[in-house]
């Protein structure tokens, strides 16, 4: 065998073994970020900014706000190359995306004003990214009706913004 040609082929079982290594690794993120909240298994906490801590438990009051109006969380934290979804939930039929903001301050509008026309469109694309899983998971393989929420945490309390806004 002529050993340009074995170096070519040497090459190119590697870019393949480590295509599948990516690959399986993204398999593994995605199947880690679905976990259930009701298995009761909690991802090990990386160390946080003050930032993100207070980030993290404004999500947490977001959610126990929901579940206690009757939304069952299903996902949290599903993050893709498209952009961060905070909370997936089912209410009733409806497969609910809930982008959860907290600001300190009304300054430049407060916490739901900060939910622009961007981030919208990054919501909608990771929304329309896991939601085959999602359909498979928890609505039975049947694509159910979406909805898109903002839980808005406000000095003056929690607001709560059901279809924030749409497609």
């Amino acid at each position: 065998m002529d050993p340009e040609q074995r170096l070519y082929d040497l090459a190119q079982a590697a870019q393949k073994v480590a295509l599948r290594k990516r690959r399986r690794i993204e398999r593994r993120k995605i199947r880690e970020a679905m976990l259930a909240p009701e298995t009761g298994a909690e991802r090990p906490q990386p160390r946080r900014s003050p930032t993100q801590k207070a980030g993290h438990q404004g999500e947490e009051q977001a959610r126990r706000h929901l579940q206690a109006h009757g939304l069952i969380i299903v996902s949290r934290n599903l993050a893709a190359k498209t952009g961060e979804i905070d909370l997936v939930a089912l209410e009733g039929d409806i497969l609910v995306f809930i982008e959860v903001r907290q600001r300190h301050t009304q300054q430049y509008g407060g916490a739901a004003a900060s939910v622009n026309r961007d981030k919208q469109r990054r919501l909608i694309h990771t929304a329309q990214y896991f939601l085959p899983r999602l359909t498979l998971r928890y609505c039975g393989g049947v694509t159910p009706a979406c909805r898109f929420d903002v839980v808005s945490l406000e000095p003056a309390g929690l607001v709560w913004t059901k279809a924030a806004f749409t497609l």
